[in-house]
């Protein structure tokens, strides 16, 4: 969550909730929600780790954010952050319940056909440290020139490149230099309609 987001919500919501105390167990989920308490879980007390399993039964999330292009194009934006008039609806998918997902957005082009078609909706958890990416998997990324790209990464002989490889033969790899890059998120899933 972007310290832009924080400033304008008085209710994060349960869904944020979820998210950090998967991805921090050590924190005590009931001084989070409630301020009291030790800040973060010790050997001494009963509290478990949280997991899949044992985060705490908050009232039912929304749902995954499905963004507007114009979302995604702010996704350049170093204080993006999702906002109501960007999400054209949510999803609920039950697959995707414990994983890490941030925003879903619609396919736009063919340039990573066959592996997505034009109109499929992927979903996308957005990387905070661009040092770590997972080499050949497909991820969106934002760049300050060429704008918002969905492609394969691959390493560069060059360090301070990345190749962008579309799984679609008639277009050609490229390099793309990394202080473009604004923006980064993997691609964790995808929906698809026959």
């Amino acid at each position: 969550m972007s310290n832009g987001f924080l400033n304008k919500v008085n209710d994060v919501g349960s869904d944020k909730l979820n998210k950090i105390l998967y991805r921090y167990p050590e924190i005590n989920p009931i001084w989070l929600l409630t301020g009291n308490g030790s800040m973060l879980v010790t050997n001494t007390q009963s509290a478990s780790k949280a997991t899949p399993d044992t985060i705490l039964s908050l009232p039912a999330e929304k749902g995954i954010p499905l963004i507007t292009e114009t979302a995604l194009r702010r996704f350049r934006d170093t204080e993006f952050g999702i906002q109501e008039p960007d999400i054209k609806e949510y999803y609920v998918v039950p697959k995707f319940k414990y994983r890490i997902i941030d925003f879903m957005v619609e396919v736009a082009d063919n340039g990573m056909y066959p592996q997505y078609n034009s109109g499929d909706i992927i979903a996308c958890t957005v990387i905070k440290e661009n040092t770590f990416i997972q080499w050949n998997k497909t991820h969106v990324i934002a760049t300050k020139g060429q704008g918002v790209l969905i492609k394969r990464i691959k390493k560069s002989s060059r360090d301070e490149f990345i190749v962008a490889v579309s799984d679609n033969e008639t277009h050609e790899p490229f390099e793309i230099p990394r202080k473009e890059i604004k923006g980064i998120a993997i691609v964790v899933g995808l929906i698809r309609l026959e």
